[in-house]
């Protein structure tokens, strides 16, 4: 009998487990519940023997003639027969001992590495600083450690280290980047177990309750004009705060994305995955500023790019993401300077200035700043969240498809006209919202 592919998927189970033999051992077992094994039937030293060839129809025919045709050569190898299962089963455990050996090999600094080269650049538009995050701590501490002797009291330890030297929300952003490496490096065989399991987060979560009030939100627009910053962070971070949208997407805004009035954020930079679009309302044009540029070479004008382009000449990429928050903080703590030296206070400790003018925040902050006074000039809860880009939650997320446009729209331009009588100082012509109007 010679086998064909239809022969084998019509095979039917029976009462009893029963099998069909090709020729010189090769066959296929088929179980009462239907399941269909490749098999090796041989005699070696004096003992009749059956070899596992694979299931049917993971392994196909042909691949199961291949298996058949390399244990049937082991066996009558003239020079030195040998039991094929034998010497498959000592493979196997060869193979398990590299594999193993390999593994307690691996040290941290090589699992960061594979991390961020196989999970976080393939996954994640923010890799740089999960990157950066290993680097500052877990790489300097553990670097040269084996990954498999990480322990849950080395997690421990590293993170209570941090919050011990003033860092408590840098504890947390660490401690959530070390436990999506270790999680995998167990999906990868790097690693059996998790040390981060068990561990909890190092230091309270920040619920994240910061808004600005009116008067700061007036210094911060006026101050950044002399802060320590660029042209491009100062009006990054008014775009924030102008159109209430993320940090990140923000300073990987792209003419490509900007059509008139509107900025088309795609699904591949959208944080929940879904394209977004946001009303530009002057002030916000005013701050993305020309959409092309004189192009040195060839005299002619050319799409500008990146609106927020990274200054390193280089990288085509916008801001880095994580220096909108740097420079924040450094602008709130700036040594004070007299004929170029620093100013010391009674106690020897260096006298610094806020530059910002405005107590600790995070660019974050501005877009959550932005989303409570759209809802004090009266918008409706659903038409911030449009222009957030929130994701709706139960039933409505299936049956309501509106995208609010002419909404966001006028809820920006409210916003746009409250903000602006911030500013100045001048009085408010923004006229509230009602329930029953919007």
């Amino acid at each position: 009998m010679k086998f064909t592919d239809k022969f084998i998927s019509n095979l039917k189970p029976k009462d009893k487990m029963y099998q069909q033999r090709e020729s010189e051992g090769f066959g296929i077992r088929v179980l009462t519940t239907g399941h269909k094994v490749w098999v090796f039937t041989y005699t070696y030293d004096g003992k009749r023997r059956q070899m596992n060839l694979g299931s049917y129809p993971d392994k196909s025919l042909a691949d199961a003639r291949a298996a058949y045709s390399a244990a049937y050569s082991v066996l009558h190898d003239k020079a030195n027969p040998r039991d094929p299962q034998s010497e498959r089963d000592q493979k196997h455990t060869a193979e398990r001992q590299k594999r193993e050996e390999q593994r307690l090999a691996f040290t941290v600094a090589d699992l960061i590495k594979e991390y961020i080269e196989k999970h976080a650049k393939p996954e994640k538009r923010g890799w740089a600083e999960d990157k950066r995050i290993l680097d500052k701590d877990a790489l300097v501490v553990w670097g040269k450690r084996k990954a498999a002797d990480i322990k849950k009291r080395d997690v421990v330890l590293l993170l209570e280290s941090i919050v011990e030297r003033g860092s408590p929300g840098s504890a947390n952003g660490n401690f959530k980047v070390i436990r999506k490496m270790f999680r995998f490096a167990v999906q990868r065989d790097i690693i059996e177990h998790s040390p981060c399991d068990g561990v909890v987060m190092p230091a309270p979560l920040n619920r994240g309750d910061r808004v600005l009030s009116e008067s700061e939100i007036k210094a911060l627009w006026n101050n950044l004009d002399t802060c320590l910053a660029s042209d491009e962070i100062r009006n990054a971070l008014r775009l924030i705060l102008a159109t209430g949208q993320r940090p990140g997407e923000v300073i990987g805004m792209h003419t490509n994305e900007i059509d008139g009035k509107w900025w088309t954020i795609p699904v591949e930079r959208s944080k929940n995955k879904k394209a977004h679009r946001v009303y530009l309302t002057d002030t916000a044009l005013g701050l993305i500023g020309p959409l092309k540029v004189l192009d040195e070479k060839t005299k002619e004008m050319k799409p500008k790019g990146f609106i927020f382009p990274c200054p390193h000449a280089e990288k085509k990429q916008g801001i880095a993401v994580n220096a909108l928050a740097h420079v924040v903080r450094k602008n709130m703590v700036v040594p004070v300077l007299a004929n170029g030296k620093p100013v010391f206070d009674e106690k020897g400790t260096p006298v610094t200035e806020n530059k910002l003018g405005v107590a600790d925040f995070t660019p974050h902050d501005l877009r959550r700043t932005a989303a409570t006074c759209m809802s004090q000039i009266g918008c409706m809860d659903e038409v911030i969240d449009a222009v957030l880009n929130h994701s709706k939650q139960g039933v409505i997320r299936t049956y309501n498809l509106n995208r609010y446009d002419k909404e966001k729209q006028q809820a920006l331009k409210a916003w746009e006209r409250k903000l602006n009588s911030i500013i100045t100082g001048t009085a408010s012509n923004v006229i509230p919202f009602t329930r029953k109007a919007a």
